[in-house]
């Protein structure tokens, strides 16, 4: 290279499906974080936060309607942990989990319907018992 010329190298940009993408859930004053899974139907959830909203308790899980998301059901399924977080496209809803549900037969929780695991707490999910009672969730990005 002559003088007088600089070397343009591109820089890297992480693709979308390269980042790890982190959520933070706040019910009262209990805060968790969650990492989500690469799939689209989790990419979709990222892309709707953050919300706050009214939450709904089913036993040991919360939920709350999330519109605007698509469910390609990647990974629906009624087998569930403590500690996912999965995407309900029928009802558009964001459920995590945190204990048993009013289905669950042994310690796992039981969804009411197939849901689509897109994420996962990476503390302990069973702080979330402490807030129960608490009317709003906020979920938003890390």
């Amino acid at each position: 290279m002559g003088a007088g010329f600089v070397s343009l190298q591109k820089e890297s940009v992480p693709s979308l499906a390269d980042p790890v993408r982190k959520i933070r859930i706040t019910v009262g004053a209990v805060q968790v974080e969650a990492e989500l899974k690469g799939n689209k139907t989790a990419q979709e959830v990222y892309a709707a936060l953050p919300v706050e909203v009214p939450v709904n308790t089913w036993g040991e899980e919360f939920y709350f309607r999330l519109d605007g998301v698509k469910d390609y059901r990647e990974t629906a399924t009624n087998q569930v942990k403590i500690g996912d977080v999965a995407f309900w496209g029928a009802g558009q809803v964001l459920a995590i989990f945190f204990g048993r549900t009013p289905m669950s037969m042994g310690p796992d929780p039981v969804p009411a319907d197939r849901v689509n695991v897109i994420g996962r707490i990476t503390g302990d999910p069973t702080v979330l018992r402490r807030v129960m009672e608490t009317p709003r969730i906020r979920v938003e990005r890390v």
